[in-house]
């Protein structure tokens, strides 16, 4: 945890419009979290303008440096899943083009994060398609998180819903984030998801933090929902106990075969005001820009890095959708003048 982030409380949520134009980083309230749906819906509804200067404030509160984390996902099992989630193309239902493979080797997942260090990631991230990973696959899990973090590497995984003590065995082999979305709002999420409730993912989160972990947490935008319901979303985000250190936000990528294929693209400035409400409502987390940044284009990635994001995936491959090729990321961050986060510089306490 940077020294800012360990000083600075968590921001005064608002109750009006009024107050919102009032609003100073040095307004704090007596502990975090309390966030209702209205103050977080006033924060939606603030002009543009507004609301991206308020999420710069916090930004920069709680984030002197203003660097860039890089983070690599890479998929170690890729597609065969038994879910049925609407946006995902790894689902065994659906006619994607996908095609199921095994667990990758060790060695093969050593020498991806050797490459991904040497393009200057931060995080090395693997993503497997399982609902729930056996036993079995945890003890090839732990050979690879502690290959990664012996390279000097952070380590996150998202591997589908956890027990209590498969928790615990990645803690101890060092995991350092556990990737677990919540997708969407509760009230928003049976539309897109089936197999699983809403409840097994707030399951999970909490057998990631009962074993010591940090929690990485977001979810999709443009997949149908209303504002209210995106409203809802980070409401329930915020008032996780504690937040989640690191909030990808995913923009929808539409693929033909799944039940989301003709779903009209959100307004692009809506997806702005995601990231500056996440920024406000999670301001020591890391808001990350994650699936469908390729589409967003140049000048909407820097928008929401004005808004407050501050990390992204980097690389060629987001599990099974296209991202912006690395050297295309360098030339934007380097046109935008942001500076990239120095190579494991802890922020966190496990």
């Amino acid at each position: 945890m940077t020294q800012a982030q360990a000083n600075t409380k968590p921001l005064t949520q608002f109750q009006s419009k009024s107050l919102a134009n009032n609003f100073s980083a040095s307004n704090t309230i007596g502990k975090q979290g309390a966030w209702s749906h209205s103050a977080v819906a006033t924060l939606f509804n603030l002009p543009l303008n507004q609301l991206i200067w308020q999420a710069q404030k916090t930004h920069r509160a709680y984030f002197p440096d203003g660097d860039i984390e890089l983070a690599t996902l890479v998929s170690i099992k890729t597609g065969g899943c038994p879910e049925d989630c609407g946006y995902c193309p790894q689902a065994a239902r659906y006619q994607t083009g996908v095609e199921a493979t095994k667990l990758m080797t060790l060695e093969a997942v050593l020498a991806a994060a050797q490459a991904a260090k040497a393009a200057g990631s931060n995080r090395f991230c693997m993503g497997a398609a399982w609902r729930e990973p056996k036993d079995r696959d945890i003890e090839k899990v732990v050979a690879m998180i502690r290959g990664v973090k012996a390279l000097g590497l952070e380590t996150c995984a998202t591997l589908g819903m956890l027990e209590p003590e498969q928790a615990k065995a990645l803690s101890e082999a060092g995991l350092d984030f556990y990737n677990h979305n919540l997708d969407t709002s509760e009230d928003f999420y049976s539309e897109v998801i089936q197999t699983r409730v809403y409840q097994d993912r707030l399951d999970t989160i909490d057998h990631v933090r009962a074993a010591g972990m940090s929690v990485c947490c977001g979810g999709i935008v443009g997949m149908g929902e209303s504002r209210e319901q995106r409203v809802a979303f980070l409401t329930r985000l915020a008032n996780l106990s504690p937040y989640p250190e690191s909030v990808p936000i995913n923009h929808l990528v539409p693929v033909a075969g799944t039940p989301l294929e003709a779903q009209v693209a959100l307004d692009p400035l809506e997806f702005v005001r995601t990231i500056a409400v996440a920024r406000i409502t999670m301001p020591s987390a890391r808001v990350r820009l994650s699936a469908g940044r390729q589409e967003l284009g140049r000048a909407v990635q820097a928008m929401c890095f004005m808004a407050g994001a501050n990390s992204i995936f980097y690389g060629e491959q987001l599990l099974t959708t296209s991202n912006p090729e690395a050297e295309y990321d360098r030339a934007l961050l380097a046109d935008l003048g942001l500076q990239v986060k120095e190579s494991y510089k802890a922020e966190v306490v496990i």
